[in-house]
């Protein structure tokens, strides 16, 4: 084990966006392994079915990420819950949107910027102190293959993922020699419901597509499942990277920003138009 190794198994964890996706896979992953975890989420059914699924101890928290105030309060509730120091704070809370920069809703902007982007200050604000205390533990923080790459009609999905990139390595800068350290995590499409929950009031492309139907067009190029991406996270938290890519597809995406910077998104068009004519050969008649 190296010397920037992060063990988690049977350690104390947090975990943000747990009522569903990588949140609740996350839970579950660490659960097994015999982590206490506690788990938080503004979807109260959500999160209850994700306790429900746990097996060992757990600490529920209805919480908007958005609230700086309840993020200190549920630090404060996870600190007198724990009976040993905190292992990993899972920054993972977060929310999707589509619309081109022209026809942008300043609110809608603004809503995603304050779950992606805030709630992971928040949160990393909220724990550190308790980190910092302890001297050991890391910070996860969940950007995207977006915080890689500029992709139209997402703009505020990228400039918030960007925004975390930032936020999170200027963070682990300022922790050297300390015994906490902060971790990037850049998933590629994974399969969880946020292109479905995501906000959409037209079609940005003008194709008159569906909201269903576009996230339908986004299911059919994931290629990682959020239990995959859970224990890919674990794995990369627990060997002391300091930024996880989660799905071949973001090998792909990372390889081309930086060899590419400025024609990423035409091989990557050609890529996912492969994996769709691929899926559409598989599909039953």
């Amino acid at each position: 084990m190296s010397a920037n190794a992060r063990p988690l198994s049977g350690r104390p964890v947090m975990i943000t966006g747990a009522a569903s996706g990588i949140g609740r896979s996350l839970a579950q992953f660490l659960s097994r392994t015999g982590s206490p975890v506690a788990i938080a989420d503004i979807d109260e059914a959500g999160l209850k079915q994700t306790a429900d699924s746990l097996d060992g101890p757990v600490l529920t928290r209805v919480l908007d990420v958005r609230d700086a105030a309840d993020q200190h309060a549920f630090a404060g509730e996870v600190r007198d819950w724990i009976d040993a120091p905190l292992a990993a704070v899972f920054n993972n809370a977060g929310v999707a949107l589509a619309s081109s920069v022209l026809d942008a809703v300043p609110e809608d902007d603004e809503w995603l910027r304050q779950i992606n982007f805030e709630g992971v200050v928040n949160g990393t604000r909220a724990f550190l102190p308790l980190l910092v205390e302890q001297d050991q533990g890391v910070v996860v923080n969940t950007s995207s293959v977006y915080g890689l790459i500029g992709v139209p009609y997402e703009s505020a999905y990228c400039a918030a993922k960007f925004a975390v990139r930032g936020f999170t390595e200027a963070l682990r800068q300022e922790l050297k020699g300390t015994g906490v350290s902060a971790v990037t995590v850049h998933p590629g499409g994974i399969k969880t419901n946020i292109a479905r929950n995501a906000r959409v009031r037209k079609d940005p492309e003008g194709k008159g597509r569906t909201h269903e139907q576009m996230a339908a067009e986004f299911d059919a190029v994931t290629l990682t499942t959020p239990d995959k991406a859970a224990e890919v996270i674990c794995r990369g938290v627990e060997r002391g990277k300091a930024r996880i890519l989660v799905g071949p597809d973001a090998y792909l995406i990372d390889a081309l920003a930086r060899i590419t910077p400025t024609h990423y998104l035409s091989v990557i068009g050609l890529v996912e138009r492969a994996i769709r004519a691929r899926g559409s050969k598989g599909a039953k008649p």
